[in-house]
């Protein structure tokens, strides 16, 4: 199991070849199968995200990778991801999907943070507690009761 405490903590061990890109998203896909009863992902881009650690480990070892080299993050069904659905956890966007990213996706996906997924959220983004998706709630990691 794949134990940073710290961004930074990741980052050293992949440049010093301890890990790679490609087994952190393997162990987060793993992960997110292992837990799948939370409900916590809409999509999970499994091919897309284990192609994209592939470029990123390239790029670390020739020493061009950006500034998030080997974060893997979820992204929000309210944040826009080019050429992937975004639904705002509403059926009402049924099949739509984006044609540009999100600024703040983008600006991730240019410094080389893989994007695993989509997140389940409350329709159009109006609750805090993951609740009132059309998809169903999220679940309590601790109490999934």
């Amino acid at each position: 199991m794949l134990l940073y405490r710290t961004y930074a903590d990741l980052r050293a061990a992949l440049q010093q070849g301890e890990t790679s890109c490609k087994a952190v998203v393997e162990h987060f896909l793993s992960a997110i199968a292992e837990r799948s009863s939370l409900n916590a992902f809409l999509s999970v881009y499994t091919d897309e995200a284990l192609a994209e650690a592939e470029r990123v480990d390239a790029k670390l070892a020739s020493g061009t990778a950006g500034k998030l080299a080997g974060l893997v993050v979820g992204i929000k069904d309210v944040l826009c991801y080019a050429q992937h659905p975004v639904q705002g956890g509403s059926q009402i966007l049924d099949g739509f999907n984006s044609q540009f990213s999100a600024t703040a996706v983008q600006r991730l996906v240019d410094e080389d943070a893989i994007i695993i997924g989509r997140h389940n959220c409350d329709e159009f983004g109006m609750g805090s507690s993951n609740e009132n998706s059309a998809f169903g709630p999220v679940k309590n990691p601790v109490d999934e009761s």
